[in-house]
C-alpha cells in the first residue's frame, strides 16, 4: 500500500483510505470487520469516520453507528495504534426522522462549528470509538452561522487537550480556506492539514454551485499550499462509471451533466473494456496515479466484494498513454 505525506507533517497516510460511513448500518458487523481485516492486512493504515454515519439509511439509525462499530473493532483486535484515524464533527442531526422527510434547511438539520456543539462532539466520538484521542478531526460542513474565531479556537483547544493530533475541514470554497488559513496564522492556532471534498475524474459542469466539489480553482490553491493535502471523496460517484441507469438517474450527477461529462464516460468505458477492468478501477486508479496536488482516494465499500474489487485500483499501473488519453477526454 503507497502512502504519502499527510501535508508538512511528519505522518505518512495511506493513498487509498478506507471510508466506514456504512459500517454498522448497511454493512453488519461480519462484513465490516471481515473489510477492516483484510484493509490492514493489505497495508492499509487511514480509517474514516463521523459522528453522524449514518441516520439515513432508514428508521432506528441515529448516527454514531460507524463510530461505535469501530470501537468494538478496538476492542476485540486491540489494533487502534496500527491506523490513522479520522473522525468528524458539525454534521450531527438531532432529528433524524426529520432530516429523512427533507422538511429541515441544512441550517436546522445540522448541530454546525460552535464551540461547545465540538466539544461535546468530539467527546462523543471518542467515547463511541473507545480511545483517548483521534488523529484527524474535521469540520464536516462548514458553518456560515458561526463565527470562524470561535470554531478555530474551539478546534485549537482540542489539539491541545490532546484530543486529536490533526486538524481538517470538509465541504468548504476555497475562499473561505483561504480565510480560515489566514485567522490560523494571525493567532497562532493549529491550521488545517487536511481537505476532504468531492473529487471525480468527472468535471464539476460550469455554473453549477455545489461548492462541495474540487474544481481547477481549488486544485490550483492545493498546488500553491502541499501543506494541505486532499483527501478525495465519492472519487467512483457511487459506481457510476459502470451502471447506465446511475449516470441517467444518480441525484449526484445533476452537477456533472454535459457534453464534458458524455466524452469522458465514453473515455472511461473505452479503456476500461481494454484494460479489462471496471471503470470504477479504472478512476479509482486514475486518482492514485495524480501526483499535483498529491491526493487521497476514499473509498467506502458496502460489501466485502465491492472492497475487494476496488482494493484491486492500488496495483493497477496506468502507463503515459493511457493517462493522457484520459486526460485529454472532454468536450
Amino acid at each position: 500500500m503507497h502512502t504519502i505525506p499527510l501535508g508538512h507533517t511528519d505522518v505518512a497516510v495511506s493513498r487509498l483510505a478506507l471510508g466506514c460511513m456504512l459500517m454498522g448500518t448497511s454493512t453488519d458487523e461480519a462484513d465490516s470487520f471481515a473489510m477492516l481485516d483484510r484493509y490492514l492486512a493489505a497495508g492499509g493504515t487511514f480509517l474514516d469516520t463521523a459522528d453522524c454515519y449514518a441516520w439515513w439509511p432508514g428508521p432506528g439509525f441515529t448516527g454514531g453507528e460507524s463510530e461505535s462499530l469501530l470501537g468494538r473493532w478496538f476492542a476485540r483486535t486491540g489494533r487502534r495504534d496500527e491506523v490513522f484515524l479520522a473522525t468528524k464533527g458539525s454534521a450531527w442531526v438531532a432529528d433524524p426522522d426529520a432530516a429523512r422527510a427533507e422538511t429541515l434547511t441544512d441550517e436546522e438539520k445540522y448541530a454546525g462549528a460552535g464551540a461547545d456543539t465540538l466539544r461535546r462532539a468530539l467527546d462523543g466520538s471518542l467515547r463511541r470509538l473507545g480511545v483517548d484521542h483521534v488523529d484527524l478531526y474535521y469540520v464536516h460542513v462548514d458553518d456560515r452561522r458561526t463565527p470562524l474565531e470561535e470554531t478555530l479556537e474551539a478546534l485549537a483547544g482540542l489539539v491541545a487537550a490532546g484530543k486529536t493530533r490533526y486538524l481538517g475541514w470538509s465541504n468548504v470554497p476555497t475562499w473561505r480556506l483561504e480565510r480560515i488559513r489566514q485567522l490560523c496564522d494571525r493567532y497562532g492556532w493549529p491550521a488545517p492539514v487536511a481537505l476532504q471534498q468531492e473529487h471525480t475524474y468527472l468535471r464539476r459542469r460550469p455554473g453549477d454551485a455545489n461548492l462541495s466539489i474540487v474544481d481547477s480553482q481549488q486544485l490550483a490553491y492545493l498546488r500553491a499550499h502541499e501543506d494541505l493535502t486532499l483527501v478525495a471523496y465519492s472519487p467512483i460517484l457511487k459506481g457510476v462509471y459502470d451502471d447506465v441507469h446511475k449516470q441517467r438517474d444518480l441525484a449526484q450527477m445533476r452537477s456533472y451533466r454535459g457534453a464534458d461529462t458524455d466524452a469522458r464516460l465514453a473515455a472511461v468505458a473505452k479503456i476500461a473494456a481494454e484494460l479489462g477492468v471496471s471503470g470504477s478501477v479504472l478512476v479509482l486508479a486514475w486518482v492514485l496515479h495524480q501526483r499535483s496536488p498529491r491526493r487521497v482516494a476514499l473509498i467506502g465499500p458496502r460489501t466485502p466484494a465491492q472492497f475487494d474489487e476496488l482494493m484491486s485500483a492500488s496495483d493497477l499501473r496506468l502507463d503515459d498513454d493511457v493517462l493522457r488519453a484520459l486526460d485529454a477526454a472532454g468536450a
